[in-house]
């Protein structure tokens, strides 16, 4: 079977998001790696690879689709019933397996949040085989939340402890300043690292812009924070998913690496000694 061919897959749910994203419920089940994507086209208009948000043990795929270019704003004049183009899982996703029995950090910024859900999902789900969960998600306004209802209900959980960092006040940030004061501030989300204790043996997840990682990054090695034990996903860079147009290329000679199939999570370590890693410095 030709691997350049999608599947043919039924939307069966769409959901507004904030306003430019949406969340897409997709009918299909792919058994995918937390950190893996997809390739979602529609016929006429073009594909694009496409973060999967949830976890395989919840069952359908679940995207969020930012609106950016040509297919995603075709991708989001459609509604559920309509048909889609899936091509994947793809890439390498997070390692998992590495991270059983320890405390995990994830950090998230805007739509980063996205992959980030997809490992918070399964470790809430297998919470038995982690420690503490930590969540630590920047967003610029209230609007621009990503899965508002799901971070608010985490906010009162023991399951998992929910860092918020805000830029921009309104009524909503306001007030959960007010009730979680020891949580929440204003500011970018290398705030919250003021707030939180990083363990040395806890595992770390980030994703984010582009811009985000270096500071994180800066922030948690300044801290002690050792970086073979921290994971950042690179999806940004990719573009077929199966290394064939060389469009995701970092590093050179021996060292040269494909970000749709050798990753798109690369360790910290890799991060730092690969040339063409424009995220950290």
């Amino acid at each position: 079977m030709n691997e350049l061919i999608p599947k043919p897959v039924k939307i069966l749910k769409v959901k507004d998001q904030t306003p430019i994203e949406k969340l897409f419920t997709l009918g299909v089940k792919l058994g995918q790696k937390p950190g893996q994507f997809i390739e979602m086209s529609i016929a006429g208009v073009g594909e694009a690879p496409v973060s999967i948000c949830s976890s395989p043990t919840r069952g359908n795929v679940e995207v969020c689709v930012r609106r950016v270019g040509r297919v995603t704003n075709a991708l989001h004049r459609l509604g559920a019933g309509a048909r889609v183009g899936v091509r994947g899982p793809y890439g390498n996703g997070f390692p998992l397996e590495k991270m059983r029995g320890s405390e995990v950090v994830l950090v998230a910024g805007g739509i980063g949040m996205a992959p980030v859900r997809a490992v918070l999902q399964y470790l809430l789900d297998k919470k038995k085989e982690y420690g503490e969960i930590k969540l630590l998600y920047g967003i610029r306004d209230y609007s621009m939340m990503l899965f508002k209802d799901e971070i608010l209900k985490l906010m009162n959980s023991k399951a998992c402890t929910v860092y918020l960092s805000y830029e921009k006040e309104d009524e909503v940030c306001k007030r959960l300043r007010k009730e979680y004061p020891e949580r929440v501030c204003q500011g970018v989300v290398t705030k919250l690292f003021e707030m939180v204790k990083l363990n040395p043996e806890a595992h770390a997840v980030v994703c984010g812009p582009p811009v985000m990682f270096w500071f994180v990054f800066k922030e948690m090695r300044n801290r002690g924070f050792p970086i073979e034990r921290l994971y950042m996903t690179l999806e940004r860079r990719m573009k077929c998913g199966i290394g064939k147009c060389k469009h995701c290329v970092v590093g050179v000679g021996s060292m040269m690496k494909y970000v749709c199939k050798d990753g798109p999570v690369f360790s910290g370590v890799e991060a730092l000694t690969m040339r063409g890693m424009k995220y950290v410095r």
